[in-house]
């Protein structure tokens, strides 16, 4: 056995991320106020930065007129500003400024849903009645995080004349609302407010006796002792213990107390006349320019030292590189949001009942960019449009067949059955087969499962849980 050694030429091709392309991709990831921080950051590292003040501007080239000394080549001669500037034109355009300045902080304002947010909805969606509203709204303003009121109804009756049987009537309003249990004054209320929601059979009956009558016994685990009093199997009580501990002791937990967020837009489209137009929110954002005065150093030749112009020019290929990567990902996100625009037109004229499915791929292909440019251009960004403010990863949601072939967003179809769970008839409300039966009447083909996941992202309870006799 020889051994030998041998030298081979190979040719690969294997893509090299640059530092300035890392730059140019993080760029697209940030957020407008980010993206701030990121170029003030850099206006302090890099000299050769200058923010772009018109005013400054004309005095610095007037003085720089004045240099009698014979300039050397410029280091920006190959750089066509002109076409450079007339590309960032397409997206920086005119605008009605007012449209956008009177919109009030409210309107950016977002925040999770919260426990009195939801019940709130349910009340103004279940009476007219004024009274009932005001005291149901009261019980509601008095109810902790968990979902528990904290005083008895003969507190709330102590501030007015108001007469305690509507008090009483707010109150078993309030208790029926999802979630379930809630404004209940303990947890044995609590939880047999869960159980009378739930249809009659053995297992609830007994849960209902062992809660109501057994409560601190089973926080015990006497469950022999139980059985024994009740004169049944150990059985039918550990059956009836399983059902209560499905049950959910604090159930306003599942519902945030964060502080709102106020959230300034990436993006404004803006309704003019029949047409809908995107405008960058470039406020704050500083217009770079390169210094004038480097510039002018680099122009002098051989008047600077060696380490001086190295030292230059690499902050002036740095300082080229931001300027570019900060327009590209202006040009990109103003063409994203148009094609956005273009696709989901009629879900910005009538609303979530017209969004249309609409994936990555199709604005990729649209503008003729990488799939994974729109991703990362669409992550942390805001539009504010005549529907509201949005997340632009909203607008991209796969879609569900309809009967006729054609494909309806996801989001249209849970607002279908949005709105048919909290119109029913809650003497008999809508078996998740019901809601499929129904939707496939309007042209709409989904299995059964698919609309009980729907509703458990609604945080909508079954339909026995819905009940109320």
């Amino acid at each position: 056995m020889s051994m030998e050694l041998r030298l081979q030429l190979r040719q690969t091709q294997r893509m090299i991320m640059t530092q300035s392309l890392q730059q140019a991709i993080g760029l697209l990831q940030l957020s407008r106020l980010e993206l701030i921080q990121a170029v003030r950051q850099e206006l302090e590292e890099n000299p050769l930065l200058d923010e772009e003040v018109p005013e400054e501007a004309q005095v610095t080239e007037e003085a720089s007129g004045d240099d009698e000394e014979k300039p050397g080549e410029d280091p920006l001669s190959d750089f066509d500003w002109e076409s450079y500037l007339e590309d960032a034109s397409d997206y920086r355009r005119e605008f009605p400024r007012e449209e956008v300045e009177r919109w009030s902080p409210e309107e950016r304002l977002t925040r999770p849903r919260s426990l009195a947010d939801h019940l709130l909805f349910q009340l103004h969606l279940s009476t007219s009645d004024p009274d009932l509203i005001h005291w149901a709204t009261e019980i509601i303003g008095n109810l902790d995080e968990n979902g528990y009121l904290d005083l008895e109804p003969g507190e709330l009756r102590g501030k007015t004349s108001a007469d305690q049987a509507a008090i009483e009537k707010a109150l078993e309003l309030v208790q029926s609302f999802d979630p379930p249990g809630v404004a209940a004054r303990d947890l044995r209320e609590c939880l047999l407010l869960q159980l009378n929601s739930l249809r009659d059979g053995e297992q609830v009956t007994m849960a209902r006796t062992l809660v109501g009558d057994h409560l601190a016994e089973l926080e015990g685990r006497y469950l022999t002792r139980i059985a024994e009093r009740l004169k049944v199997s150990i059985k039918v009580i550990q059956d009836a213990l399983l059902l209560i501990c499905s049950l959910e002791p604090k159930p306003g937990r599942t519902f945030t107390t964060e502080e709102p967020r106020y959230i300034t837009p990436d993006v404004y489209i803006l309704k003019v006349d029949d047409r809908f137009v995107v405008v960058l929110n470039e406020d704050g954002l500083p217009r770079l320019r390169i210094s004038a005065y480097y510039r002018g150093l680099l122009g002098k030749g051989r008047s600077s030292s060696k380490e001086t112009r190295e030292y230059v020019e690499g902050k002036m290929r740095s300082a080229l590189w931001l300027i570019r990567s900060i327009e590209q990902r202006q040009r990109t996100l103003f063409k994203v949001s148009e094609s956005i625009v273009k696709f989901q037109r009629e879900f910005l004229e009538r609303g979530i009942t017209q969004m249309r499915p609409l994936t990555l791929k199709e604005v990729a292909e649209d503008i003729s960019m990488h799939e994974s440019t729109v991703s990362r251009v669409t992550t942390n960004k805001y539009v504010h449009t005549p529907e509201g403010l949005f997340e632009l990863k909203y607008f991209f949601h796969r879609g569900v067949q309809a009967v006729d072939g054609a494909a309806v967003s996801s989001l249209t179809v849970k607002e279908f059955v949005r709105r048919h769970l909290t119109t029913e008839d809650t003497g008999k409300p809508l078996s998740d087969q019901k809601i499929v039966e129904i939707l496939k009447q309007q042209g709409i083909d989904i299995a059964r499962r698919t609309v009980a996941k729907y509703r458990g992202q609604l945080k909508i309870p079954s339909s026995s849980r819905r009940r109320k006799y």
